[in-house]
Formats: C-alpha cells, sequence, structure tokens
C-alpha cells in the first residue's frame, strides 16, 4: 500500500469516480480542487481547495506524496488566456511540486483531443504524433511533452492516459470511444501499481469492437479492459441513421472538437457528451 496519493480535480466526474478506488491503495489521500468542499470523504481521505496556477497551494500538497492523479483541468475549449492557468500553468506546478516532494510518478489525464485531428478512419497507436484540434488538446500535447522531459532530465514517471469517452453512450461515435467507470477505476489502477513506467502513454477507452485506437504498445501496464459499448450499438444506430462524411466532426477522432472553432467553448462540451 502506497504511504499517500494525490488527487487533482477530485470534484470533477473522473475525479469522483476514482476518489474511492485511490481511498483503498494508500494509507493518506489528498484530494484538490476549486470548490469549497466535496461530500463522502473516506476515513483516510482529506480534502484541501487549491488553484492549478498558484504554485504555493500545489506545493503545499505534496509533502510525502509517492503518486500523483492529475486530474484538474478546464474541461472544455475555450480562449488561451482563459486554459493558460489551469492547464499549462497548473501542469508544470504539479510536475515541479511533485519531483520536489520525491514522488515517484504522476497519472494525468490526457485525451484523445491531442491527436484530435487525425483522421478517425486512421487506427492510431499511442506513438501517434500530436494533432491537437483545440487549444485544450494543445494543453494536452503540452503536458505530455512536460512529462516526458520530467521523465528524461530530473526521473520522474509518468503514465499519460489520452481518455476518449468517460461518460454514457449517448451517440455512434461513443460506441468506439466508450470509457466506462468501471474501466476508468482499472486504468488508473494498472497505472499506479505497474512497478515501473518510466514515460509511457495508453488510451483510455473499454473494450469496445469499435475502438479506433491502438492499445498494443502499452500493453506492459496491465490493463485488461472488461465492458463493451456494443450493447447499446442497436439502439442508437437506429436513432441517429447514416452519418454524413461531409461532417468533420465524424471524419476525426477528436469529434465535435474537429470543427468547434479555436478558443470558443461551449459548443464542444455541449456537442461531445464524452470526456
Amino acid at each position: 500500500m502506497l504511504k499517500k496519493i494525490v488527487l487533482t480535480g477530485a470534484a470533477g466526474r473522473c475525479g469522483s469516480i476514482l476518489r474511492p478506488a485511490l481511498a483503498a491503495m494508500c494509507e493518506t489521500l489528498v484530494c484538490s480542487d476549486i470548490v469549497d468542499s466535496i461530500d463522502g470523504l473516506a476515513a483516510n481521505e482529506t480534502y484541501v481547495k487549491a488553484d492549478l496556477a498558484d504554485y504555493a497551494a500545489i506545493a503545499a500538497l505534496m509533502d510525502g506524496v509517492e503518486m500523483v492523479c492529475h486530474f484538474g483541468a478546464i474541461v472544455d475549449e475555450g480562449p488561451f488566456e482563459e486554459l493558460l492557468g489551469p492547464n499549462f500553468i497548473g501542469s508544470y506546478n504539479v510536475w515541479e511540486s511533485a519531483q520536489k516532494a520525491g514522488a515517484r510518478r504522476i497519472v494525468y489525464a490526457s485525451s484523445i483531443h491531442a491527436v484530435g485531428m487525425h483522421p478517425r478512419q486512421s487506427y492510431i497507436g499511442t506513438d501517434a504524433a500530436h494533432r491537437p484540434d483545440t487549444f485544450y488538446g494543445l494543453a494536452k500535447c503540452f503536458s505530455e511533452d512536460l512529462g516526458r522531459m520530467y521523465w528524461e532530465k530530473r526521473g520522474i514517471e509518468s503514465v499519460h492516459l489520452r481518455i476518449l469517452s468517460c461518460a454514457p453512450v449517448k451517440n455512434a461515435r461513443a460506441l468506439g470511444t466508450w470509457l466506462s467507470d468501471d474501466d476508468l477505476v482499472r486504468l488508473v489502477e494498472r497505472a499506479i501499481d505497474t512497478p515501473t513506467t518510466g514515460f509511457a502513454v495508453i488510451y483510455g477507452v473499454s473494450d469496445n469492437d469499435r475502438s479506433p485506437v491502438d492499445n498494443s504498445n502499452a500493453a506492459f501496464l496491465g490493463y485488461k479492459p472488461q465492458d463493451n459499448a456494443e450493447q447499446f450499438a442497436e439502439e442508437i444506430l437506429a436513432a441517429e441513421g447514416p452519418g454524413n462524411p461531409a461532417d468533420l466532426a465524424q471524419m476525426v477522432h477528436g469529434g465535435p472538437f474537429g470543427p468547434v472553432p479555436l478558443g470558443q467553448g461551449g459548443a464542444a462540451a455541449a456537442a461531445k457528451g464524452d470526456d
């Protein structure tokens, strides 16, 4: 059992799903977000309100930490200036303070939007070149590169989870991109308990028949998804009907983030229903 895990973004959807599992893996779980409080704390769990863009606040979380699960961010497209603090500077603050505190590894919630402009018909692997679809996706590219640099220059491991769609299946795209709640937990558990990882990238996706990505390069992590979105296919496909190849959202891995204008939030979040 680990002595201490720090979880950022604890009030978000993924963070809320992960908290019980993380609490069971460590003696002390320290959670943070920008809300005033969160409910249902485990006996070994504490909550600290902290802004990712505030280095001192983030560094104060890290004393004695072994693993950091960095899930905090603005999770929509928006003006670069709005994403700069939480999504770019926030990642630097996490990596810099974690390595200074002696953390062994950071598990980071990256996203398919780091490679979102690759054609959907291309079955991309974890070594696919960065092709962000938005400033939001660009922040994921930055944090992946940051993690690689800190591994190569300072020896702190990181596992970057390119999550596709961590939400209920509501459209045809999600038949391939769905990451179930239970598989999210399995994914993070393997990212934490694998003995050594160095710098690694793995797609966060369930065992979907229609998965558009290849996780074979990350097999050493031992992630074995159990759920499959095909159970929803008949109902979803009957409701949606034929697709439209002229719609960029249906033709790139980033889905609705593909056609969204740079810096314009809201539209992407309303359309995506995913990560």
